[in-house]
């Protein structure tokens, strides 16, 4: 018969001990809400040929 491997002990780590403790006295954060990103007009690529600027 195959034996089961024994769980792993979870190891005491302080600084989710620290937050849930912060979370009992305060409270759960309110969620942040992204800023959407806003898109850039993309420019012109090149600079205007000469034929261009003479015509304008």
């Amino acid at each position: 018969m195959d034996a089961m491997a024994k769980k792993k002990k979870k190891l005491f780590n302080v600084t989710k001990a620290v937050k849930a403790a912060s979370r009992a006295n305060i409270g759960t954060v309110p969620v942040t809400k992204r800023v959407p990103v806003k898109k850039k007009e993309p420019g012109e690529k090149h600079k205007p040929t000469l034929e261009k600027l003479l015509e304008e």
